[in-house]
């Protein structure tokens, strides 16, 4: 099994903060570099997103993959698995928030991609480290800002 890359960030909000934008998929493309178009292609009976659909341009990585999400009750995570993908084979992924003194959230995030095209080992994890950090510091901007 692939190694998850994990990543993690404090964020100056409540919980329920930092996952509204977490789950507002639609505002993706307005902080979210790589994100050209999002579409939610069905939403729970929470009114979360399930089913959201990605077209990617970070450069030389371009991507059109769909994603399937489940969302944690109590709120303070959200995990995703790959449906389909052009490059991607597979991608597992998560966010989980956790309250911190002051009123500040701390927000790790969990990834692990597997590409059509061959990949050594340590490139994939330095991308996937890039990957993490980029969204995370993303977040927090979006968050805060």
């Amino acid at each position: 099994m692939a190694e998850k890359t994990k990543g993690l960030i404090s964020i100056d909000a409540q919980p329920d903060a930092v996952m509204a934008v977490i789950a507002d998929f639609e505002e993706y493309p307005a902080w979210v570099a790589a994100a050209k178009s999002v579409e939610v292609l069905e939403v729970s009976g929470n009114g979360r997103a399930n089913r959201v659909r990605f077209v990617l341009d970070a450069g030389v990585v371009k991507d059109k993959y769909e994603l399937a999400y489940t969302w944690a009750p109590d709120g303070m995570s959200v995990s995703w698995e790959l449906v389909s993908g052009e490059i991607q084979k597979s991608q597992s992924g998560s966010y989980t928030l956790r309250s911190e003194p002051g009123g500040s959230t701390s927000v790790t995030y969990e990834l692990t991609v597997d590409l059509t095209i061959p990949m050594i080992g340590l490139f994939k994890r330095k991308a996937e480290k890039i990957i993490t950090d980029t969204a995370l510091k993303e977040l927090k901007k979006r968050v805060e800002g």
